[in-house]
């Protein structure tokens, strides 16, 4: 039986305008993204697409979700693995390819999480259960382009 469930949001956006380098009067890419519940979100164009560069750009977040969804996945079929993780640490990238007409897309995720488990004759299979975790992954399974995994794993050393 499949479920579906619905996540809303809310995006602000006002007329600012700014000059470029040029002198040219140019829209400000700054908004607000309003979740209920939640504090706002300050969102803007990536600092190479003239956006604040303070503020959190689209890319960024796509990425972060990768990150965090395949964290959260992988931690549900460690536990059912009865794998123990003592720390879970990602440092990954995102490739944006922008094409002469000015459209452009990501074109591939790395994700390098570095994993810490508590017995160290769960570090083979912890390893390989990155590949179930992106099958479940919600976000992943939402993209159009390769999700990478370089995992690395070690023993809780006391």
């Amino acid at each position: 039986m499949n479920h579906q469930h619905t996540f809303t949001a809310n995006l602000k956006w006002n007329k600012t305008e700014a000059t470029n380098d040029n002198s040219k009067k140019v829209y400000t890419k700054n908004h607000i993204v309003e979740i209920e519940g939640k504090p706002d979100l300050a969102v803007s164009a990536a600092k190479s697409f003239k956006g604040d560069p303070s503020n959190y750009n689209p890319e960024d977040l796509l990425l972060t979700s990768l990150m965090s969804c395949h964290m959260m996945s992988y931690l549900y079929v460690c536990q059912l693995h009865s794998i123990d993780v003592i720390s879970y640490q990602d440092n990954a990238t995102a490739a944006l390819e922008i094409y002469s007409d000015g459209s452009g897309k990501i074109i591939e995720v790395i994700l390098n999480p570095i994993v810490i488990i508590r017995d160290n004759i769960h570090v083979n299979l912890a390893i390989t259960l990155h590949q179930q975790a992106n099958k479940l992954c919600f976000i992943a399974n939402s993209c159009n382009f390769p999700v990478i995994h370089h995992p690395k794993c070690s023993a809780f050393e006391e």
